[in-house]
């Protein structure tokens, strides 16, 4: 078996274990032994818990980046790259559900998962051709995120085989995202305040 294929098993494992008895009881060790999977080979590739999630995250990325649309509007690249990563999720439904629900319990987890969501916004921003470098990059994958974040909630609760409402949340949090991006490019900057007159010298 590739690294490649034993990742994605052991990864697969981790959110089949995660559905059925629940997140605390995933481990790369527990995912390992769920799925028969080399332990010493797990060991190597998954230090800890966290690196399935990063790994997870990254495969999610490069579902959502593959075959991304090149052309159309922004709007309609980051729709398709965004409704593909939920494509990703919804293989793994029950485990990321799971997951979501597991969070609450786990600060230190949810930080983490927001910061990999954050750097994942990038790579769908930079794959739409939005440049996310810099303080304005950084804002903007803090919108992205929100976008997404609606999105999952929508996901989370949507049970159609087609995600229609996921795909009318996403949508809808795009157009509204877009006109504040609009709003904010377009707004006239504040005036500098007048200087002061000297006095005339005597």
């Amino acid at each position: 078996m590739s690294e490649q294929d034993f990742e994605a098993a052991l990864i697969d494992a981790a959110f089949a274990l995660g559905a059925q008895a629940g997140w605390r009881h995933v481990s790369p060790a527990a995912a390992a032994r769920h799925a028969g999977l080399d332990l010493v080979r797990a060991r190597a590739l998954f230090p800890c818990t966290g690196t399935i999630l990063k790994k997870f995250g990254r495969l999610a990325d490069a579902a959502a980046l593959s075959h991304a649309l090149q052309e159309g509007s922004v709007r309609d690249r980051l729709f398709d790259s965004l409704l593909r990563r939920f494509d990703f999720l919804q293989a793994r439904r029950p485990g990321v559900l799971a997951l979501m629900k597991a969070l609450p319990s786990c600060p230190p987890l949810a930080v983490a998962l927001a910061e990999m969501n954050i750097a994942s916004m990038g790579w769908l921003l930079e794959g739409a051709g939005v440049d996310a470098t810099g303080l304005t990059g950084a804002v903007k994958k803090r919108g992205l995120l929100a976008v997404w974040l609606y999105g999952l909630r929508a996901w989370a609760a949507d049970e159609s085989l087609d995600l229609t409402a996921t795909m009318a949340a996403v949508d809808s949090a795009l157009a509204r995202a877009e006109r504040f991006a609009t709003r904010f490019s377009t707004e006239p900057a504040p005036k500098a305040a007048p200087e002061p007159e000297l006095p005339a010298p005597l």
